[in-house]
């Protein structure tokens, strides 16, 4: 069994600086932390696997395609592999849980 805590998954994401922290990599799915603040800039590309994307906290409006929706806490966003994908006009501190499926790196 693996076990994880969102408190102790963002003060790694932090320690290292960075906007994302992969926790979890198996042989089919992979799943990080991502974290954009008020005021930045989401740039990702879009993605070689299909992606959920699970609102742990903030809110935000995020645009898949060309299709855009807001986001808070409990909102789950499906992505397909290939498909464009940006957070945006981010009005509280968004952190998001990622799941890539096949596993992504």
């Amino acid at each position: 069994m693996k076990q994880f805590r969102l408190d102790q998954l963002e003060a790694e994401r932090t320690a290292h600086n960075g906007a994302y922290l992969r926790f979890l990599r198996e042989r089919s799915m992979s799943a990080g932390l991502y974290a954009l603040n008020v005021g930045d800039t989401d740039s990702q590309g879009p993605q070689r696997q299909d992606v959920l994307n699970f609102v742990v906290s903030g809110h935000a409006e995020v645009t898949v395609g060309g299709e855009t929706t807001r986001v808070a806490r409990g909102s789950i966003v499906y992505v397909p592999a290939h498909t464009p994908c940006k957070f945006h006009h981010i009005t509280e501190d968004l952190r998001v849980m990622v799941i890539f499926s096949p596993p992504e790196g």
